[in-house]
């Protein structure tokens, strides 16, 4: 897929104040400090347009951008740890798991995991949340530029092992460097595959 454009549309604290169901919707979520934001502007090939921070929690709000004029990318707040309060967390958490929930136009949610790490709770937990309430979605390993070739295989093979104990098949996963553009072009593809059957 070829990023034609892509703007900016508006921040919102709810889903119900997102734009009318109209077109294939794609969100990125994950876990604070994640490299969320990075991520998007390496997909979208824009350096600033979703706002990156070294100070986790900075997405605060749904924020929306419409690319190539046919389908939504979505940034949500980071779950888990975060410098805020603990109250402004469970509003976070409250927000992202409406949004998964009653968003109709929500055709996969991407999973954002580091892949510097062993297997989170957070983010098993959230998953396995996912999973219950039938919201699609992949998991996307990011900032493997980190890692040696070893390394990240290990980590993730480690994820596979804890999420094979429940699941009975695992979700698609990308492999991802917002610094090296790694799995730009896989996720691209990925998404271009499901507007092909998108209906509105």
């Amino acid at each position: 897929m070829e990023i034609k454009t892509a703007e900016f549309i508006c921040s919102y604290t709810s889903y119900t104040d997102c734009p009318k169901v109209k077109m294939p919707e794609y969100a990125f979520v994950g876990r604070s400090n994640v490299g969320k934001s990075s991520l998007i502007n390496m997909l979208l090939e824009r350096k600033k347009l979703a706002k990156t921070s070294q100070s986790p929690g900075k997405t605060q709000l749904i924020n929306q951008f419409i690319v190539n004029e046919n389908w939504y990318l979505t940034d949500l707040p980071g779950y888990g740890f975060a410098k805020v309060a603990k109250s402004m967390r469970k509003d976070f958490n409250k927000l992202i798991n409406e949004y998964a929930l009653y968003r109709e136009n929500l055709m996969c949610l991407f999973v954002l995991i580091d892949s510097r790490h062993e297997p989170q709770k957070n983010d098993l937990k959230f998953m396995r949340w996912l999973g219950e309430n039938q919201v699609p979605f992949a998991m996307v390993f990011t900032k493997v530029d980190k890692l040696s070739d070893s390394a990240i295989k290990r980590n993730i093979e480690n994820y596979k092992k804890e999420m094979l104990k429940e699941w009975e098949g695992l979700p698609e996963i990308f492999i991802t460097s917002a610094e090296n553009k790694t799995g730009r072009k896989e996720i691209l593809n990925y998404i271009n595959k499901i507007n092909a059957t998108a209906v509105f």
